[in-house]
Formats: C-alpha cells, sequence, structure tokens
C-alpha cells in the first residue's frame, strides 16, 4: 500500500477538474499511478503557507504517509500582507516535519499568475516579483530537504492555454493532468516505486461555453471580489511606486553636472567608452538594489499604505 497525503489550496483540492460528486484532479490521477494508493488530500479554498502548517500539516503527521505533497504559494501572493519570508518558514517547517516523519516530499516552483491572468505590464510586476520570490523560497527549501521538485514556471506546457479552466487560475482536466504527469516522472526518476503512468489526455468531455460562464458566475466572480478587496488597491499602489522608482533611475542616468549645462560638443558626441558603461553600472546597481529591496521587504510603510 501506498499512503499518498497532498496538502495546498485549491489547485490541490482538484477546482477546474470536476466529476460527479465533486472534484478529482491531479491528486487523484496520481494517485491512481501508485502501486494499492490510500489517498487523503488535505487541502483547502484560500489555503495560505500558514494554514498549512497550522490546519493540514497536524493530520498529515497522524497519517504517517509514504508519499506527501506540498505545492502553496499563490494564495499568499493574492494578499496585501504579503511576506516571502513568513510564506517560506511556514513551508519549511511543514516539509521538514513531512521529510523527518519519513515520508518522500514533492513540492512545485509555480507559474507567474500575472502571465496566467493577462495583466498590463504596469500592474503584472509586483505580483509577477512576488511569485519569484515565492519560487526562491521554494527552491531554497527544496534543496535543504532535498524534495522531488518539479519546476512548473519553466515548463513550457504550463502557459499553453489549453491547460487552464476559464478562471485562468485553476488547471481544467488536461492541466491536472499534466501535473500529475510531471510528478509521476520526477518520482519514476527517483526510484520511488510506481505504477501505471497517469493519461495525459482528457477523458471527459470540454467544458460548454455555457459551462465556462456558469463557473465564472457563481465562483469566479466571488473570487475576484474578494481578492478586489485588498489585491487590487495594493497592485495599484506598487504599479505606481515601480513608475516612480523607473523615472527616478532614468533622470539619475541623464542627470547634468552640477553647475550648468553640458557642452554643446557634450550632447551632440554619442555616449561611449568608460562614460557609457559607468552610468549603465549605476542604473543597474540602482535598480537592483531597489528591486531586491522591494522582492525581500516589500516595505511595511507600503504594506500600510496598501491596506
Amino acid at each position: 500500500m501506498t499512503r499518498i497525503v497532498t496538502l495546498g489550496d485549491s489547485i490541490t483540492l482538484g477546482l477546474g477538474d470536476p466529476v460527479l460528486g465533486g472534484w478529482r484532479g491531479w491528486t487523484r490521477l496520481l494517485a491512481a499511478g501508485l502501486p494499492k494508493p490510500e489517498l487523503h488530500n488535505l487541502a483547502t479554498n484560500g489555503a495560505q503557507a500558514k494554514h498549512v502548517e497550522r490546519d493540514q500539516l497536524p493530520d498529515a503527521l497522524l497519517l504517517r504517509p509514504h508519499v506527501a505533497t506540498v505545492v502553496i504559494g499563490i494564495n499568499d501572493t493574492l494578499r496585501a500582507g504579503f511576506d516571502p519570508v513568513r510564506t517560506g518558514q511556514a513551508a519549511a517547517r511543514t516539509i521538514a516535519a513531512l521529510t523527518a516523519s519519513g515520508a518522500t516530499v514533492l513540492t512545485m516552483r509555480l507559474p507567474d499568475p500575472a502571465q496566467m491572468f493577462g495583466l498590463p505590464a504596469g500592474l503584472a510586476r509586483p505580483l509577477s516579483r512576488r511569485m519569484r520570490a515565492v519560487n526562491a523560497e521554494m527552491d531554497r527549501i527544496a534543496a535543504h530537504y532535498g524534495t522531488i521538485h518539479w519546476d512548473a514556471s519553466a515548463d513550457p506546457q504550463t502557459y499553453d492555454r489549453r491547460n487552464w479552466s476559464v478562471d485562468r487560475l485553476h488547471p481544467n482536466e488536461r492541466g491536472h493532468r499534466l501535473i500529475a504527469c510531471r510528478l509521476w516522472d520526477r518520482l519514476a526518476e527517483s526510484g520511488f516505486p510506481v505504477a501505471e503512468r497517469p493519461g495525459s489526455e482528457p477523458t471527459s468531455p470540454p467544458p460548454s461555453r455555457r459551462d465556462d460562464v456558469l463557473w465564472m458566475a457563481t465562483k469566479g466572480t466571488g473570487w475576484v471580489i474578494r481578492r478586489s478587496v485588498d489585491l487590487i488597491p495594493y497592485m495599484l499602489f506598487m504599479a505606481v511606486r515601480d513608475a516612480i522608482v523607473e523615472q527616478r533611475e532614468w533622470s539619475a542616468a541623464v542627470a547634468l553636472p552640477a553647475g550648468g549645462d553640458r557642452p554643446a560638443a557634450a550632447v551632440d558626441a554619442p555616449v561611449t567608452g568608460e562614460a557609457r558603461v559607468a552610468g549603465e553600472a549605476r542604473v543597474t546597481g540602482e535598480a537592483r538594489v531597489t528591486r531586491e529591496a522591494r522582492v525581500t521587504g516589500e516595505t511595511r510603510a507600503a504594506e500600510q499604505v496598501a491596506e
């Protein structure tokens, strides 16, 4: 028997892959590809890393799983109080406990939700930056604890529109099958005993246009409203802040020397050699420091304004 315990949010719960009586999702597809599976899906809608640690981990440890999956981070990035360090700490404690219990732990590097949503560049940058920060934490944790780690963000099929539900947040059946197959492949490569590989092609008819409209009206719209209360104002604030920072960096690059205008020859001459290198180094360095500060801190002042 192979006891599988899955922890996470709505993606692990199976939203986007409906079957009679509920959701199937990648967890059931993956479990079916393991010898004599016994699946316990502990995921819940809207779960953040702290909820997984607090609410799901204790039950998972009681079950003493052979395989455990921890897929978290999306919901953390969609909150105004986002802190990648706290997210990483909660994830690390969860994965450390599961590893210590003897489980083989699977983790994921998640795709960029801003790219999935098709957001304008100004709004996409803050959300993309958050996802990169969470992924950096998960990469570090996976390397430290030796988890089986799939980089979904770099998989070409991840962003194939055919693999996503109409809300562009949850995989559809094809997308859930992609996740199941990728994780099954990595388990097999690690030497873990496996059975038959999950099928990659959908077996259920695709949702109709009416189904998509009904989904957005009953579930998608509610999600947007709940997230808009805190996320949208914060993203707008961050977009404005990014624009101000970029304007300052540009101004620093073209600033005139103190004491007056540059000579006409200097104005007309191409910027070459050491002058160009020094200018680019200054701007690049300032940009990097500024952006790294935003990634690791996303300062409390900004959070308070957003909230």
